[in-house]
């Protein structure tokens, strides 16, 4: 299937760059694709509508490369997500904006990227962790933040669920005491906070009458 690279958000780089990550999608072994993975990773952590996209564009670089019998662009990636997982906290201080796209970014390369289609292992601890800091006293008090963690339990929550079921049991309880016994959450949080328990307890789905309830209020 041919996929129009139209459909992917990189109208936004100047004209070189689109060049070269055109160019990526379709003969990955014949670009620099250290530089390719760094422009990726740079741009979602600066824009959020990229931030979801970027998975597909990283997908399709990484089933072109197959095709040549290379892993490099795959290699590269994750040694950037590596790089700025480990200074998340500093990114966090610096721009919660920032640090919501590297979340988004992170689940969306989860979401996308997989080994014999099952997601990559290397990144479950990682994505635990990230979310888990969104559960955290400090975090749900920012609603960006809720709403990241909510939007990515949306869309890998049962994947990582059969990953390591211990972690999202324990990511779970920090949820349910932040909803019964933060204070001061807005009633925003804490609705999409509600809604994602109940979303969890019903096996990953919200039921047509929640999903009404929910869904009006926002």
């Amino acid at each position: 299937m041919e996929i129009s690279t139209e459909e992917y958000k990189i109208q936004s780089f100047d004209l070189d760059t689109q060049v070269l990550l055109k160019t990526a999608l379709k003969d990955p072994s014949s670009v620099n694709l250290e530089k390719v993975s760094n422009i990726i990773v740079d741009q979602s952590l600066k824009d959020q509508v990229f931030s979801k996209e970027a998975g597909r564009i990283c997908y399709t670089i990484v089933q072109a490369e197959a095709k040549q019998n290379n892993g490099n662009f795959r290699r590269n990636l994750l040694n950037r997500l590596q790089q700025e997982f480990k200074d998340r906290e500093e990114t966090r201080k610096r721009s919660v904006q920032e640090w919501v796209c590297y979340v988004t970014f992170i689940c969306n390369i989860f979401d996308y990227l997989k080994v014999n289609n099952m997601p990559m292992v290397a990144l479950v601890h990682p994505v635990y962790d990230c979310l888990m800091r969104l559960a955290q006293p400090d975090a749900l008090m920012t609603e960006a933040e809720v709403d990241c963690l909510v939007l990515q339990l949306h869309r890998i929550g049962e994947q990582l669920e059969k990953m390591n079921s211990q972690r999202m049991d324990e990511l779970f309880y920090l949820l349910r005491d932040g909803f019964l016994l933060q204070e001061g959450l807005t009633s925003m949080a804490r609705l999409l906070l509600l809604e994602i328990l109940e979303f969890r307890a019903g096996g990953w789905l919200l039921s047509s009458t929640a999903h009404k309830y929910y869904y009006s209020e926002i």
